[in-house]
């Protein structure tokens, strides 16, 4: 069983920046891929960025490619999620996942943190 837990969300001005953080059970990293997804009121929950389980493969949505940035600290089984020049469009709640692929859909995805608010206001 793995669990996470998502951290870092709050409120945030158009143009800022926050890092999310997901802290992991175990030697997680070793055994699954990892995604971000989010999901705003009323609508489906969307793909952010996926890493491989070696770490060597990051997809990012087109969405958030230059502005987000995922990353991995090993030692602490931690996953990262650095949101720079931040928009209204990012509101959100943000959902880490563990799966055995690093899909770009919510359903390959076996285990979710509870999610952590993310408001950016214009």
């Amino acid at each position: 069983q793995v669990q996470l837990v998502e951290s870092g969300g709050g409120l945030v001005q158009a143009g800022g920046s926050l890092r999310l953080s997901c802290a992991a059970s175990g030697r997680t990293f070793n055994v699954y891929a990892m995604g971000w997804f989010r999901q705003a009121p009323g609508k489906e929950r969307e793909f952010v960025v996926a890493v491989s389980r070696s770490g060597g493969s990051i997809v990012y949505a087109e969405s958030v490619k230059g502005r987000f940035t995922i990353y991995r600290d090993i030692g602490k089984n931690t996953l990262y999620l650095q949101m720079n020049s931040l928009k209204p469009e990012d509101t959100a709640v943000y959902y880490c996942a563990a799966g055995l692929l690093a899909a770009t859909t919510p359903n390959p995805y076996d285990y979710w943190g509870q999610g952590t608010q993310v408001t950016v206001s214009s």
